[in-house]
Formats: C-alpha cells, structure tokens, sequence
C-alpha cells in the first residue's frame, strides 16, 4: 500500500477513542477539504495530504496540554515508513504551527502546504460542524452552554486559552467569529465567508430563545 493509505490506517487506530469533535472523521473532513483547496495553489500534495492525516494525531488538548506529542507520534511513524526527512520536518512544521492557540501565538514555520493544511483545519471549526464540535467538547469538558455573567476574554496568552473553562458561547468570540479573517488562501476565504453568516444567524438565534423572544 502506498504512504498515504497506510497514514489513514494509522491515524484511524490512533483515533479510535477520540472525543467525537477531534476523532477520525474530523481528520477525514480536514483531509477532504485540504485537497479542495490544493486545487487551486502550487503546492506539494504529498505534505499537503500528510500534514492534514497527521494534524491532530495526538492532540495536546488530550494530552495534558503537552504540544510534543503530535509531532513524535508522527515522526516515529513517518520514520517507520522510510519517509524522506525533507517531508517529515515539514509534516512536523505543520503539525507543529497549526494550531490557533488564543490567536496570541506566531507561527515559526511558514510554508503554502501548512496555509492550505491550516485553512482546512479552520474550516471545520466553524460553520454547521464548528457549532456541533464546540458543543460536543464543551459537552465532553462540562462546560456550561451560556453564562451572561462570565464575558469573552480576547486577550488570552496561549496558556490561558488552553486552560480556559469559559462558556461555550464565549468560545465562537474567542476563536470561531475570528477565524474568516485570518484564512491563507482565497479558497479558503470563500468558504470561510458563507460558514461565519452560518454561526452569526445561529448565535441570533440561540439569544432569541435564551431571553425568550422566539
């Protein structure tokens, strides 16, 4: 089998028990729309494809909030399968800056594979899947729905934002609102576009029958 089938059998075993909102079909639906948005830009399609299967291998969210974990996982895999080195420091370059971290943290690695990989990702944090995803995990972490009284916090260093136990609502003005502005590719702005109109009519929606208005 080739690299790219035997990394899907990978991560579907590494992922068996992931929480539904970073499992394998969050990778399946980031891999899918990595390759939507490689169509239009120059790009590597092996990192593209690799870096997008390997993202969320081993999530430090999940792991104590230990970030070395994804990439040694992937390393040691993409070692075992006589990956070139040039390939597997850029699949862990991506791995490793993906991440939106509070929107405090600057990316120390930069390349067109990890904006289209990073786009992807971004992609299916907000819109009709970004709303179920934040609800599950705020559902899996025993978060409260809405608390009028705790307010959004938008300077939160990158540690404070990985220990955050905010209301789900503030999580779409912390990061999901954030994210159409800071898309890569133009692909990706397009669709990052319809998404955020998704989550502002749902949030209307959701403070109507909070306050009892509908």
């Amino acid at each position: 089998m080739s690299l790219i089938d035997n990394t899907i059998l990978f991560v579907k075993k590494q992922l068996e028990d992931a929480e539904g909102g970073h499992d394998w079909f969050h990778i399946e639906r980031v891999y899918k729309n990595a390759l939507l948005i490689a169509q239009g830009e120059t790009c590597d399609l092996t990192v593209v494809k690799l870096g997008a299967l390997l993202h969320d291998v081993a999530d430090s969210k999940f792991h104590n909030g230990d970030e070395t974990v994804g990439p040694k996982v992937a390393r040691a895999f993409l070692e075992g399968e006589n990956a070139p080195e040039d390939i597997i420091q850029h699949v862990i370059g991506i791995i490793e800056n993906i991440s939106f971290k509070g929107g405090n943290f600057e990316k120390k690695f930069h390349s067109r594979e990890l904006d289209i990989v990073q786009d992807a990702d971004r992609l299916d944090a907000i819109g009709a899947i970004g709303i179920a995803r934040a609800f599950n995990y705020g559902g899996f972490k025993n978060r409260a729905l809405h608390n009028p009284n705790i307010p959004v916090n938008l300077n939160m260093s990158k540690e404070e934002y990985k220990k955050t136990e905010a209301p789900t609502i503030n999580h779409f003005y912390e990061k999901l609102l954030l994210l159409k502005d800071r898309m890569n590719t133009e692909t990706g702005k397009k669709i990052a576009t319809e998404r955020h109109h998704y989550m502002e009519n749902f949030l209307s929606q959701f403070y109507a029958e909070w306050d009892g208005e509908k």
